[in-house]
Order: structure tokens, then sequence, then C-alpha cells
């Protein structure tokens, strides 16, 4: 009986999320690796993006949904339906899809984009897609930034390896500078729309740029610098601000990405748990979620505590941080009263943050 238990409450703490997150759930009976294959699936619904389209390029494509979606919907589910070619490009190693050539390298560097062009045999593509995001923080603010900058090193692979004409679709967040986006963004394209697929949470920030008829200004060379900053932008008034198109994707009749389902979807369908289809390889994240799992994370060890002459106690940095980057520590006296720390205490404690 208690075996049974046991098997009972990891079947409920597996599918708890089966429940909450129905894309994440179909995604893994559908065999995409990640839910956001949706996300592209219902991208191309609205624009079809995917029409006549030959040479596609996936920016930051691991853990690779993606270039899922592109090879079955270019190449077929074995991968040798047309000749279209589907590069995709990321720091991370990736398991191997069908149809969808694969490059490890840095987006930011010109030599990334001459092997982008090689595999095209001197070529341009017609699509270029991104659903890269940095780990967030939490702080919008700074989580806007750091997409912005991030949309920006894909624009400007982007320019140097998408043909006249072409499409170019990447996540963004937005927040108050979104304006500034698609004013920089309009410099290439002559349509720019903001695209909030249904599986994209409304709670989240998320969206999408969907950047149709590739038009660089006359004249324009493509770098590997940062040319799109407009420090002036935040000066414009009238009609040199903009309104930013928003598109939001299908009506109330498919799955909300907020609402918890029941496990039968259908009348009479029985429940059954999957695995998700590929886990990333060697995420950067592994390392802290094992500590975590292990209770080892800022784990304090039994290094003793320095006692200090006015009665506060601090605990050796190294006792509680292992070998992580940042400092914490904690001083504690009978009357929580931070103002009597001794001069020996302080000096110490400066010297530590100097370290």
């Amino acid at each position: 009986c208690s075996s049974d238990l046991k098997f009972e409450q990891v079947r409920m703490g597996k599918s708890s999320k089966d429940k909450r997150d129905v894309y994440y759930r179909r995604a893994k009976e559908e065999g995409w690796r990640a839910r956001s294959a949706y996300k592209l699936l219902q991208i191309n619904d609205d624009f079809n993006i995917f029409e006549g389209v030959k040479r596609v390029v996936d920016l930051c494509a691991a853990p690779g949904s993606w270039s899922q979606v592109l090879a079955k919907k270019l190449r077929g589910d074995d991968g040798s339906k047309s000749d279209a070619k589907i590069v995709a490009v990321d720091l991370q190693a990736m398991a191997p899809i069908p149809g969808v050539i694969q490059l490890q390298g840095d987006i930011t560097k010109k030599s990334t984009a001459q092997d982008i062009i090689g595999h095209f045999e001197g070529q341009h593509a017609d699509l270029v897609v991104c659903d890269g995001a940095p780990d967030v923080t939490g702080l919008h603010d700074i989580d806007e930034y750091i997409q912005a900058q991030l949309l920006l090193a894909a624009l400007n692979i982007t320019t140097h390896v998408l043909k006249t004409g072409g499409t170019f679709v990447a996540k963004i967040f937005r927040g108050k500078d979104v304006t500034l986006l698609y004013a920089q963004l309009k410099i290439f394209f002559h349509m720019v729309t903001v695209f909030k697929p249904r599986s994209s949470r409304n709670s989240s920030i998320e969206a999408f740029v969907v950047c149709q008829n590739y038009s660089p200004p006359e004249g324009y060379v493509p770098n590997m610098s940062n040319p799109l900053l407009d420090l002036h932008y935040e000066n414009l008034e009238g009609p040199n601000r903009v309104i930013v198109p928003f598109l939001a994707y299908g009506d109330l009749s498919g799955f909300d990405s907020d609402m918890t389902y029941s496990l039968e979807l259908e009348p009479g369908e029985t429940y059954v748990y999957h695995e998700p289809t590929q886990s990333p390889i060697n995420p950067p994240y592994q390392e802290a979620c094992h500590l975590r799992k292990t209770d080892q994370l800022l784990k304090p060890t039994s290094q003793p505590d320095i006692e200090d002459t006015s009665g506060c106690t601090v605990r050796e940095p190294e006792a509680a941080i292992g070998d992580e980057a940042s400092i914490v520590a904690a001083y504690i006296n009978e009357d929580n009263d931070l103002k009597n720390v001794g001069s020996d205490l302080a000096k110490k404690l400066n010297d530590l943050s100097m370290n």
C-alpha cells in the first residue's frame, strides 16, 4: 500500500503541470520539444510566413522546438519533403533534428553569418526567426533592456543573411521602450507588427515582432557593431513618435495559456502522462538545479562563527557561499541593532568587500 501511495504522489506531482499548462502538455503529446512551438505555428497562421520559403535561419534555436516546426512545415515529417534548407544557430549544443543543419556559434560574430551563407551556397535567407531570451530576473525594466539588446544582436546578423523582401520574426518584452524598438526595426522593414500568440501567457510581457519586406536604407553596409540606437528618440514628439501595431491571436475558442484544465480534455478521453520530448543538452542552469534539489545551494558548513566585542556574530562568508560568486553576510545581535557594530568588525567587513 505504501508503494502504491508513493507512486500516486509521484504521478500527481508530474501531472500537476499538465493541468496548469495545457500547451506544455500538448507539446509533449505531439512530440514538440517545448511549448514555444505553438507560438511559431500561431504566428504562421496569422502571417503565412512560411509561404515560398526555401532558406530559413533559426537563431538562438536550442532546445529546437522552432526548428522542429520549420522542418515539419517546410520539409515534412521525415525532413525530406522538399529542398528547403534550415540552419539552426545556438551557443549551446542541440539534439539533432532531421532536415536541420546545426551550427554552434555566436550570433554576434561575423564568422557565424559567413557560415550561414556558406550553408546556403552564397545565397541569402528568405526568413530569419529568433525565439531567444535571457534568463529573466523578474525586474521588468532590466529584462526588457537585456531582451532588446539580444533582439538588436539578432537584427544585426539578420542584415547580413536576409535577402531583400525577406521576413524577420523575433521575441520581445513589451515595455515603455517598445516604440523605440519599433522605430529601429522600421528602418529596415516596411511592415512591423507586434503579435501576441494565444499560447503566450497573458501575464507575460512577452510578444513577437513580425517584420516583413526587408528593405535596408540605401547605401547601408551590414556590420556587427550596434548602429541602430537613436539616442535622441526620447526628445521626439508629435508625428515623429508612432503607435505600434499590435495583434492578438485568434478568438476565445482556443486554449487559454493562463487557465488550469482537467487532465481529461475531451469526454471519454483517458489521460496518459508523457515525458518531455527532448531535454536541453548541458543547459547553464543544470548545476544550480542539482544543488537546489540536493539542498546544497548556499548550504553553510561547520566553520566557526566570528565573535566580536560588540556582541554581534558574523558567519564566515566562505561557510555560506561555497563556490557562489556573491557574498551574503548576516549581522546578528540580541537587539537586532546594526548601529553598534564594533570597529574591528567593520574593518573586517570592509576588507571582505574589497576582495
